[in-house]
């Protein structure tokens, strides 16, 4: 077993897709970085904290994306979005079987926050653009960074998400909410509290994620492999069984309970089989526990 989570970018391109096939583009060599950090006195990346081309997974070729974690926490500025952006339209153009986009980001980079926000919106919509042209997008999500701020929003959008147990996904990482409403409200600190809330186990259950895996290189990839041929359309249905979804999942929480664990909550109101035990529970069993009030009319 490889743990994902302490892959670099590269090395997973390199293993979770089949063997020397990922071909770069705008490699190192052509040192694409951003012009705005050394302005601000901040190193930059010869990438600019992601890669992206093509390669082959099982024999079929996908067009790939991986966010670098190590740099600026896979940050997105000006030239990593119009990466991802030029990717994806390049899908649209040459049709691949899949897009498969390796997220690992804490949310647009605050050194170039507007021409970072104007890029994640770029993203989303090439994203959707794909997804109608009939090419299911996936994002994988397993870095120690988890996948928040506008990357959360990209990963919501495409066809399927797969999360390992101890990877995260939300909108507003733990020290941003703690931030913003205090320590009260979130403690960043309590590590049980950010993956009961941000984790792959919760994001399974609430049906936020498509596939739970293990940490490791090979269940990613044999996830990708089950994805890569099903497509999802956008549609107006699909739409409306979502927002009545998340309807659904807010009146479970609409009476509190004293001294309640959230997540705990929700779990058991959702229907989940001792959903106090869900925190030390293995992957195999967490995924038998998903009920099907998490994903109905959504599914498919």
């Amino acid at each position: 077993m490889i743990s994902y989570a302490e892959c670099s970018a590269r090395e997973r391109l390199a293993r979770v897709f089949d063997a020397g096939s990922f071909h770069e583009w705008l490699p190192p060599s052509a040192r694409v970085s951003s012009p705005h950090l050394a302005v601000l006195g901040v190193p930059s990346a010869f990438d600019d904290g992601v890669a992206i081309g093509r390669a082959m997974l099982d024999g079929r070729e996908v067009f790939v994306a991986a966010q670098e974690g190590e740099f600026m926490g896979g940050g997105v500025g000006e030239v990593h979005g119009a990466k991802l952006v030029g990717l994806l339209r390049r899908a649209l153009r040459d049709r691949p079987t899949a897009v498969l986009l390796l997220a690992e980001s804490g949310g647009v980079r605050l050194h170039e926050a507007n021409a970072g926000l104007i890029a994640v919106s770029e993203v989303m919509r090439a994203v959707l653009d794909v997804r109608a042209a009939g090419t299911p997008v996936i994002v994988l999500i397993g870095g120690s960074n988890g996948c928040f701020g506008g990357m959360g929003i990209v990963a919501r959008c495409a066809d399927h998400v797969v999360m390992s147990d101890i990877g995260r996904l939300g909108m507003s990482g733990p020290e941003v909410i703690e931030a913003s409403h205090g320590v009260e409200e979130f403690d960043s600190r309590d590590r049980a509290l950010v993956w009961r809330t941000t984790g792959g186990k919760h994001r399974w259950l609430s049906g936020d994620c498509d596939a739970l895996v293990e940490d490791d290189v090979a269940a990613f990839r044999a996830a990708a492999i089950d994805a890569m041929l099903m497509s999802r359309p956008v549609t107006v249905a699909r739409l409306e069984a979502e927002h009545a979804l998340l309807a659904r999942r807010q009146a479970l929480l609409d009476e509190p309970v004293a001294d309640s664990d959230d997540a705990v909550t929700l779990w058991t109101r959702l229907g989940v089989t001792d959903a106090d035990r869900v925190a030390d529970a293995d992957v195999d069993r967490v995924r038998a526990l998903r009920p099907a009030a998490s994903i109905e009319g959504v599914e498919g």
